[in-house]
């Protein structure tokens, strides 16, 4: 059993744990779930297109940083001028929780990005009442219909919608509810990265669609390439989090790009 594997069977016993302690008439009474979502495309598209991690620790990486508050590194995400913010919200494999977007959404006033396995509805309502404005769609966690029936729900919902692709297999999750298209160069199986993954599959996605580079990027000459090669947006959380400072790494790292 792959990494993936593993995370999905231990994403689908806690979501039947939190389905009997939690329902969904209970999340939508939940202060932030009735609040009109901030749109993720424009923001990446009309600043400086950085997405800005806040990631505890991860499978292959182990702990990247545990002395951090989610309140000192969005704050200093949002005073580096970010585009948006990912929190991630799985606590097994990445130290996350529910109350790290919640804090976040307390904190900042730039889209949030639910950063997990979304592969049930009822996540997508628990997205709506932690204040989360996006949601992630990882394509290799899902069958074709999956994508398109979760995107669909979201949309409904309210809530901006992120596919994430890695191969050209997963091409065809690509659908009229997609908002941002995020091109992963960590092959999620193996965590292994490949920088130049997304630039070839950029090139197969429709014209106009808002592309994000994920993974590997933690310098300046990686990022003004992906640029040139027409992403809109670059999703870095580890190169970061992985500083004493991480909003100030990351407001050094914009400038240094001059973005």
């Amino acid at each position: 059993m792959n990494i993936l594997d593993r995370i999905i069977e231990n994403k689908k016993i806690k979501i039947a744990r939190s389905k009997k302690f939690v329902d969904i008439a209970n999340l939508a009474s939940q202060e932030y779930y009735g609040r009109t979502c901030y749109n993720f495309a424009d923001s990446i598209m009309n600043g400086t297109g950085i997405i800005s991690e806040f990631k505890r620790k991860s499978p292959s990486k182990g702990l990247i940083n545990g002395s951090v508050t989610v309140h000192e590194v969005v704050s200093g995400y949002e005073k580096a001028n970010a585009s948006a913010i990912s929190v991630l919200t799985d606590t097994c494999f990445f130290g996350g929780t529910f109350n790290d977007v919640l804090i976040a959404r307390e904190t900042v006033k730039l889209p949030i990005l639910r950063k997990d396995f979304i592969i049930d509805e009822y996540q997508l309502h628990e997205a709506k009442a932690m204040g989360a404005d996006v949601i992630l769609l990882i394509a290799s966690a899902l069958s074709v219909e999956q994508t398109n029936d979760l995107a669909s729900e979201a949309k409904a919902l309210g809530l901006n919608v992120f596919l994430e692709i890695h191969n050209q297999d997963e091409l065809g999750h690509f659908g009229s509810n997609i908002d941002v298209v995020g091109i992963n160069n960590r092959d999620l199986k193996t965590f292994t990265i490949d920088i130049e993954n997304s630039i070839r599959l950029s090139k197969e996605l429709p014209n106009g669609v808002p592309k994000v580079a994920e993974s590997g990027i933690s310098n300046k000459e990686t990022l003004l390439r992906m640029k040139d090669e027409g992403f809109d947006g670059f999703l870095i959380g580890e190169s970061f989090m992985r500083s004493e400072n991480p909003g100030l790494s990351c407001q050094e790292f914009i400038k240094s790009c001059g973005l």
